[in-house]
């Protein structure tokens, strides 16, 4: 879905109901009331475009972004200089109440909340709407809800939880919610959601929500909340009775020529000179850098020249030498996951080059239109594995993980003969090797109770990890800003999640 900003109802709804630094000091039903505006279907999908253009914030899914929780401080990417300021501080296991980066990620992430239920309450008896648009409308609310508490509760842990569409002086005093309660409630939002919203988008439509976005979503909570059958049961669905497809090769899943293939299931559409990223400058190398041996600089900044690439990126996310070491030499995945030589040069840090922005025409610096996808096939099957595995072993979960091995290994290496727990810690592998640095590892890694051992065993990173990290490294403290405007909020936890 593209961002369209020459749209007037757009604009207006940015400026009225999603204002950001204003969010918590004004009642946009002072200035225009929902209610009266949400007169037509042409306004009322202007108002969901409003709630998609919030998850290309910089503090979510756009420069460093939301993926500083669930990228660093694992065994796979670290900045590769930081300095000692709030990047190290996140990654190295130094946290703080007042850290910028928290603030803003909970705020944007309350906003989209908001306007979704200023919206779900607008519509929902709205004989003006067109029904068609009502529940399109309704389901895409719905998942953008329940994606940002998937996020909040993740980070957080228990955050303040509504559904309705409350006045701003009762939202601002709310306390602490349960994280496993709203987690419950939000797959019943999503299978709502799915039950409502197409198979499948075309053109501009793609990047929406589809029923298989918020079924896949599903699938994600119901593993933290070890809702085994369920979360089995959801993703063989989707692998079953979706139009979705694992790709044949590896490498064509990051095809930035091709990013709405079938293997992808939702996704964050951005588009060159119209909604840039800028991820991809921190995955891409920069020349002042390499190549390892300064002197071959010329050299391979010819070598880049004549193939039309530039290394002009920050190379801040740099992968991790434990990720190098221990990642099969026979992996096909391999070569999208680990790159320390490029043209026969031998580089000083270890990148990861399926994210990477070489081409300085098609993709300059700080304008790339490389999608970040959230959702795709492949992770669906492995969590059917997993799912399946904690139900009844590993006899009926070898299909699902060797189907994505079988597109790693030339020839195939599928699983066998393994007991239940064998088959656990094949997991932990496997989605280490097929997901590296998209955002699921620590996710993965604190839901299988095992961050703190992995952390503590790593050895050749930048940051003291291993010498930092605590069991309550697992969440975030909420926000210093926000417990000064809500006391409240320690009332159920004064420690703040152990920073206190």
């Amino acid at each position: 879905m593209k961002r369209i900003y020459n749209i007037f109802i757009i604009v207006l709804l940015l400026s009225v109901f999603t204002g950001c630094d204003k969010f918590l000091e004004e009642d946009p039903r002072d200035i225009i009331s929902p209610l009266n505006y949400y007169q037509t279907d042409e306004e009322v999908m202007a108002g969901v475009n409003g709630l998609y253009n919030n998850w290309y914030d910089d503090q979510l899914f756009n420069n460093y972004g939301i993926l500083r929780f669930y990228n660093w401080g694992t065994d796979e990417i670290e900045p590769s200089r930081a300095g000692t300021g709030g990047l190290a501080q996140l990654c190295m296991y130094n946290l703080y109440e007042d850290q910028q980066a928290s603030s803003v990620t909970w705020r944007v992430l309350y906003k989209i909340i908001y306007d979704a239920n200023v919206l779900i309450g607008q519509i929902s008896n709205n004989d003006q709407i067109s029904e068609a648009v009502k529940n399109q409308a309704l389901g895409e609310a719905l998942f953008n809800r329940a994606f940002a508490f998937y996020h909040l509760t993740n980070i957080f842990g228990d955050v303040p939880y509504y559904r309705e569409n409350l006045p701003l002086d009762e939202i601002q005093f709310l306390g602490r919610h349960d994280k496993n309660n709203i987690r419950n409630e939000i797959v019943e939002d999503l299978q709502q959601a799915q039950d409502v919203l197409p198979d499948i988008y075309t053109g501009d439509d793609r990047g929406r929500a589809s029923k298989w976005a918020a079924a896949t979503l599903m699938v994600k909570i119901n593993l933290i909340q070890q809702n085994w059958k369920a979360a089995r049961d959801k993703a063989v669905e989707i692998i079953n009775n979706s139009p979705h497809k694992l790709r044949e090769n590896y490498k064509d899943v990051f095809d930035p020529l091709n990013e709405f293939h079938e293997e992808n299931i939702f996704q964050i559409v951005y588009t060159k000179d119209i909604n840039p990223q800028k991820f991809g400058n921190h995955f891409s190398p920069r020349l002042r850098d390499e190549p390892a041996k300064s002197k071959q600089r010329d050299d391979l900044e010819a070598a880049l020249t004549e193939q039309g690439e530039v290394f002009d990126g920050t190379g801040l996310e740099v992968v991790m030498q434990d990720l190098r070491d221990k990642f099969p030499l026979d992996d096909l995945r391999r070569p999208m996951t680990i790159c320390d030589n490029y043209l026969g040069f031998d580089l000083k840090f270890i990148y990861m080059p399926k994210y990477w922005a070489l081409d300085f025409i098609n993709s300059p610096r700080g304008n790339h239109g490389k999608d970040w996808v959230i959702f795709r096939l492949a992770d669906v099957y492995l969590m059917a594995a997993e799912a399946e595995n904690e139900l009844n072993g590993p006899a009926n979960a070898y299909q699902y993980i060797n189907k994505v091995r079988e597109r790693a290994y030339e020839p195939d290496k599928p699983l066998s003969g393994l007991s239940q727990q064998k088959f656990r810690e094949a997991m932990y592998d496997e989605r280490k090797w097929e997901l590296a640095g998209e955002g699921h590892r620590k996710m993965d890694l604190i839901r299988w109770g095992i961050l703190l051992d992995v952390v503590q065993k790593l050895e050749n990173t930048t940051y003291p990890m291993a010498e930092n990290i605590r069991p309550y490294h697992t969440l975030w403290p909420l926000p210093a800003e926000e417990l000064m405007k809500n006391p409240t909020l320690l009332e159920s936890d004064p420690t703040n999640n152990g920073y206190r």
